[in-house]
Order: C-alpha cells, then sequence, then structure tokens
C-alpha cells in the first residue's frame, strides 16, 4: 500500500464498477462532512448521526444528481471516523463526476482495503476480522459466508486472545523469576505452566488441523470424474456446470488432461475434475493422462465412475475400496439397462439430456459431513493465520520440552516471547507497516 496515513479525507466508489440502477461511494475521514457539504445542496451538520438526507449534488449551482446521503459521526462508523455515503443513480458519468467533485474538494482517492484499514487502526476491527471482511466479500457459497461471518463477529479473535492473555500471565512471572535471579525463587507454578501449555498446545492443533477443512470449505470439495473413454465424462462436467467447459467427442481420448471447474450444490463449493478415460493403450501423452487420472482420484473427496449403460464396468482395484466411490450409469436414454446387476446402488442418469442429475448432486451432497463443516465453532481458511499458529505450535513445544529437561527460566523466556508474537501478529496487537500493506492491498478499492 502506498499511503498508511489516515489523517486525510478520502473517497472511492463502494459499489461495482459499470452502469447499475445505484452506485454508493464512500467518504472517510476528518473533513467527510465539510468537504461533502460543498457539493450538496444541504447542510449536513444539522443532522444526527445515522440520518439519511435527501438532496442534490451541485456543480457551479446546477443539479448533477438527486441523491440520498447517509452520515455517520465518529466511532458510530464502520471506520471509527466521520463517514459520508453517498447513494447516487448509477450512471458512469454520475459516478466519475461525484468523485471528481469530492477530490477538487479535498478529498483523496481511497487505497484498496483502506476504509477497513482505517476500521482496524481505530480499534473497530482487530486485523484477523479484517481479513474475514475481504473473504466475506469472496464468499462464493454458504459454508464460506458463515466461515467469514464467524470470524467477523470476533469468534476467532475471541479464542486467540484467551490464549494470548494466560500466556501473558505466566510470561509475567517467568520475567520476574528473571529479576529475582539471585534469589533463587520461583513465581510461575511449573506444574500449572505446563497444564497452561498444553491446553495452548491442544487448541492451537484443533486450529492448524482445521485448515484442511477450511481449504475444503474455501477451494471446493475436490469430486473427481473417471472411467472408460467415451462414457460421457465431459458431457457429465459440461452438464453440471451448464455450459460448454470440456470438449466433447465421440474419438477415445480427446480428454488428455485433468479439467476443473467450481459448482455450488446446497451451499457447498465442490470443485469437479473431468480426467482422461482409463483403458489400455500405447499412445505415451494418453498414457500420462491416464497416470494424472489415478493421481487426481486418490487426492479427491469423491469418485465419481462413469459407465456407459449395459457394458461391462470394470473399476480399477486401486478405486474397489473407497467409500467416496459412486457408481454412475450413463445414456439411460439411448436404451433400458439390463447389467448393472453386480454393482451396488447405481446412479442411473443421461448427461446429454441432463436426466437423472438432481439424483446424482443429491448423492454427491450425501458423501460430504455437512453437520463437520456446519458445527465446526472456528475453521481456519486463511494460510498467513494457519503459517502463525504453526510457529506458536512449534514455540509452545519447545517450551514444553525446555520444561521436561529444566531449562532455565531465561531461555523459556525467549520460547514465550516467540509465541506470543506469533499468536499477536494474527489478531494484529503486533504489526507492521510491510504486513498490513500486503493484507490490504488485496482488498477491492472501496472497502
Amino acid at each position: 500500500m502506498k499511503n498508511l496515513k489516515i489523517d486525510d479525507t478520502i473517497c472511492a466508489l463502494a459499489t461495482g464498477g459499470g452502469k447499475s440502477a445505484i452506485a454508493v461511494i464512500r467518504i472517510s475521514g476528518p473533513n467527510a462532512l465539510k468537504i461533502t457539504n460543498i457539493i450538496f445542496s444541504k447542510d449536513l451538520s444539522k443532522y444526527n448521526t445515522h440520518s439519511i438526507v435527501y438532496g442534490n449534488i451541485l456543480f457551479k449551482n446546477e443539479i448533477i444528481d438527486e441523491v440520498l446521503i447517509s452520515k455517520f459521526d465518529d466511532n458510530k462508523s464502520y471506520t471509527g471516523e466521520q463517514t459520508i455515503e453517498i447513494s447516487c443513480h448509477g450512471s458512469i458519468y454520475i459516478q466519475k463526476k461525484i468523485l471528481e467533485l469530492l477530490i477538487d474538494s479535498g478529498c483523496r482517492l481511497a487505497n484498496p482495503g483502506e476504509f477497513t484499514l482505517r476500521a482496524f487502526k481505530n480499534g473497530k476491527l482487530d486485523l484477523s476480522q479484517a481479513e474475514s471482511v475481504a473473504e466475506l466479500i469472496a464468499a462464493e457459497s454458504e459454508a464460506e459466508q458463515k466461515t467469514a461471518i464467524n470470524h467477523l463477529k470476533g469468534g476467532f479473535s475471541k479464542e486467540l486472545n484467551i490464549l494470548r492473555q494466560k500466556l501473558i500471565d505466566f510470561a509475567s512471572l517467568i520475567e520476574l523469576e528473571l529479576d529475582f535471579s539471585e534469589e533463587d525463587v520461583e513465581f510461575a507454578d511449573r506444574k500449572e505452566f505446563k497444564k497452561l501449555l498444553f491446553d495452548i498446545k491442544n487448541k492451537i492443533t484443533q486450529l492448524v488441523n482445521s485448515f484442511k477443512l477450511g481449504n475444503v470449505i474455501k477451494e471446493g470439495i475436490p469430486v473427481s470424474i473417471i472411467g472408460e473413454p467415451n462414457a460421457g465424462k465431459s458431457t457429465l462436467l459440461n452438464t453440471l456446470l451448464n455450459e460448454e467447459k470440456a470438449i466433447v467427442s465421440e474419438i477415445p481420448g480427446t480428454t488428455r488432461d485433468a479439467i476443473e471447474d467450481k459448482l455450488t450444490i446446497n451451499g457447498y463449493n465442490f470443485k469437479f475434475i473431468d480426467t482422461a478415460g482409463i483403458r489400455n493403450t500405447n499412445d505415451k501423452i494418453e498414457k500420462l493422462g491416464i497416470k494424472k487420472t489415478l493421481e487426481k482420484a486418490s487426492k479427491s473427496e469423491i469418485i465419481l465412475f462413469i459407465s456407459e449403460i449395459n457394458k461391462k464396468i470394470v473399476i480399477p482395484k486401486s478405486l474397489k475400496k473407497d467409500k467416496r466411490l459412486l457408481i454412475v450409469i450413463n445414456k439411460i436414454d439411448l436404451q433400458n439397462p439390463t447389467s448393472y446387476a453386480n454393482i451396488k446402488d447405481p446412479i442411473l442418469i443421461s448427461a446429454k439430456k441432463a436426466k437423472g442429475i438432481d439424483e446424482l448432486k443429491k448423492r454427491i451432497i450425501n458423501c460430504v459431513d455437512t453437520k463437520k463443516l456446519s458445527n465446526q465453532n472456528t475453521i481456519i481458511t486463511n494460510s498467513r493465520h494457519y503459517n502463525e499458529l504453526k510457529f506458536c505450535l512449534k514455540e509452545i513445544n519447545e517450551i514444553i520440552n525446555a520444561l521436561e529437561i529444566n531449562i532455565s527460566s531465561d531461555l523459556i523466556s525467549v520460547n514465550i516471547k516467540q509465541a506470543l508474537f506469533h499468536l499477536g501478529s494474527i489478531t494484529g496487537e503486533i504489526t507492521t507497516d510491510t504486513l498490513l500493506g500486503n493484507i490490504f492491498s488485496k482488498f477491492c478499492i472501496g472497502k
């Protein structure tokens, strides 16, 4: 981020660019009210906070637009400072003209994420909550939205702060021991300290382990579509996505490399992977594709094995013991199925005619532990948080090992400080301009 100072007044379009019915322009800073009054037909100082005022945006006594203005006083706004939001008509010309008038009157165009940065700087949000704002905006599924909302409400921060405060209390006692080192006194109960460390270790381990689940929520539950060539794998992918994503051809071996795309089913993201057809072949390129197919299948949460109707179903041995394997009989629009008697509970579809697709989606959802995804209180989805927690866990293990062999308090103190540093880096008790710049540069301009 180019500019981290927060003593000036900024403005930006808070809604998406381009034409729209309405657009919202946000102004925040010490002179937000004063600057807006320059271009507005009414004196906003006469109105209370959280008022909505109807009036006109003026330029040289000419009306630019009829608008609604929302007023928020200091400490009662998202940013924690004086904030104005102008709801105008969504004409591109009007949006640009109002921004131009605001800048000419003393505003500066906001940097990406600068409104949320100011909310953090003014104590309205901690750093992990601020990051959850970006995650909420980017959410593409109900599961992502719920996870981001939990973080935004401070659920994650609260857990970390409790752990951090307990560690600080013991750290203070350790430091006190160092001050009286010549008198050989012990202020920190080592037994209680060890119990606390194991509690912290268990909690952080739980959070670290949740990252895998968080990644599934964020990136999508991987579902591999495999089977013989021409079984209809690519057609099924196109039907699920409702677009021509994969090339469909009667020529065996058309799909040589994996094709991936996301689909949301019942509020959960799934990442469907169309793979190369499995068969015996002498084609070196096709063999590589088949090898990749089996690799993808081994890493997927769910496997859809596609077979043509009335064809002998031969499932690779490596997949037979997989509980997430669903057998899908395709092309039921061509003839009546007769040859799947040896297959337990097959799913009958016509990928081309979109028959049986709802049942397939239902069965896919049934393979997912939705209770686990929905009920977990805190799930880590942010890779920065994940890394800081891993570093913290390493320090906690070092402290536990040090206590086991009676390492001196001064050395233990170093590890405690490092553990506190990593916990504090997540919530923002410890920050640098470089860290903040990196985080908030990924935000959209108006947030």
